[in-house]
């Protein structure tokens, strides 16, 4: 009876009049701290976001209702034992005993709701009228979700129109939204280092591997355009025709500052001082290499999403983990964890400050992390540590041979 009326009252919420829910109160210690729902329109259709505290970083995934459902049915049978409702008309509260006693308690608000619609007007609604409240959910919805993002649906940007991912009047294809939101989400990385920029000189950035340049022009646009930092980017990659594509694009936009040369990671020589280093995507080693170059160049800034990481899943055993490793998906995963993570350990030994983030959703591509590194100056001892991992692991990696390993 009474997960039956947990699931009446979920599903009763889950619509376009809930506000947020908030599961909380662990029912045993771990890094998952909380779980917010929160409803969403994802191209056009309503959706709700679960955002997941684990430790120091917040998770996101976008659910339907019905998953929904199952997903805070799940979070309150295993991990919490309190879940806060709240919609425009109502409010709930579940609480879970220790014993696994479910107690539900809805109430009513008032029956007058005010919001904000879409044009800027107070909407009144004194009979719940569905289709005031969905107007004036829709609009502030809309109003939130583009402040969340730096390039704006409706705005139409020139290279994003050019490549594809906007129309003419500055709408979103609906073929590359996860595009558009793969942009802005790394346009959000370099907002956050922005005070390790040097607004009163030039700043020189090398994007290695830069193919289509999607990034490269947003960093571009985001930095010089509309920011107005005196900024000196290159593009770098191995396909030719790309690399003229996209030179012919920087020409017609006006972009003097950003140029696209063909040339590979390991043996580029073009410049001694870099203050960022962006490498998305460069396959195994080559992210290496390019992380390498950073180093050396004492370059202010790294951005890296790693990608195929070969090198370790070939060279790693261990009887300790043989029972893991014996199981190829579990072991190819492990060692791309293993290679980023002593990636960023090199990279604090080298004297940066180290964070590893979730780039963009899981759900598109499971090569989501992304390194970013900012020199501080002070280097980690870490060298013992990092030679224990590899010892027991069997493995040397790129990085640490090219940046720690004594000659």
């Amino acid at each position: 009876m009474e997960k039956r009326e947990l699931h009446s009252v979920l599903t009763d919420f889950l619509n376009e009049r809930l506000i947020q829910a908030t599961a909380s109160g662990q029912a045993e210690k771990n890094d998952f701290l909380k779980a917010k729902i929160r409803p969403v329109l994802a191209k056009g259709v309503l959706h709700f976001q679960a955002e997941e505290f684990i430790g120091k970083q917040a998770f996101h995934k976008n659910l339907t209702a019905e998953e929904t459902v199952d997903y805070l049915e799940g979070l309150m049978e295993t991990s919490f034992r309190q879940l806060q409702l709240e919609a425009r008309d109502k409010s709930g509260t579940v609480l879970v005993s220790k014993k696994g006693t479910v107690t539900v308690k809805v109430k009513k608000k008032a029956a007058v709701v005010n919001a904000i619609s879409s044009s800027g007007q107070e909407v009144v609604c004194s009979d719940g009228s569905d289709a005031a409240l969905k107007a004036a959910w829709a609009g502030g919805l809309s109003h939130n979700r583009k402040k969340r993002y730096i390039l704006e649906e409706g705005i139409p940007v020139p290279f994003l129109v050019e490549l594809g991912v906007q129309t003419k009047d500055g709408a979103i294809i609906h073929a590359k939204y996860d595009k558009f939101r793969q942009i802005n989400r790394f346009l959000e990385f370099i907002e956050d280092v922005l005070p390790k920029l040097d607004k009163n000189k030039e700043t020189r950035i090398i994007d290695f591997g830069c193919g289509k340049s999607y990034l490269t022009f947003a960093m571009y646009y985001y930095l010089k355009v509309l920011k107005g930092y005196p900024v000196r980017i290159t593009g770098l990659d191995l396909k030719t025709d790309v690399i003229e594509h996209c030179s012919r694009l920087a020409k017609k936009f006006g972009y003097e500052s950003l140029e696209f040369l063909h040339g590979d990671i390991a043996s580029y020589e073009g410049t001694d001082e870099v203050d960022m280093v962006v490498t998305l995507h460069a396959c195994d080693t080559a992210t290496d290499y390019a992380l390498e170059k950073a180093v050396r160049w004492n370059a202010k800034v790294i951005l890296s999403v790693p990608c195929c990481q070969h090198e370790v899943n070939k060279q790693m055993k261990s009887e300790l983990f043989a029972p893991v490793f014996h199981y190829g998906i579990i072991k190819e995963r492990m060692a791309a964890l293993y290679t980023d993570a002593l990636r960023a350990e090199v990279l604090e030994a080298m004297g940066y400050r180290v964070q590893i983030l979730e780039f963009i959703d899981m759900e598109h591509t499971p090569k989501n992390l992304l390194i970013r590194a900012v020199k501080q100056g002070k280097r980690k001892e870490n060298r013992e540590a990092i030679e224990a991992i590899l010892k027991e692991i069997h493995t040397e990696p790129t990085l640490y041979r090219l940046l720690m390993e004594e000659k």
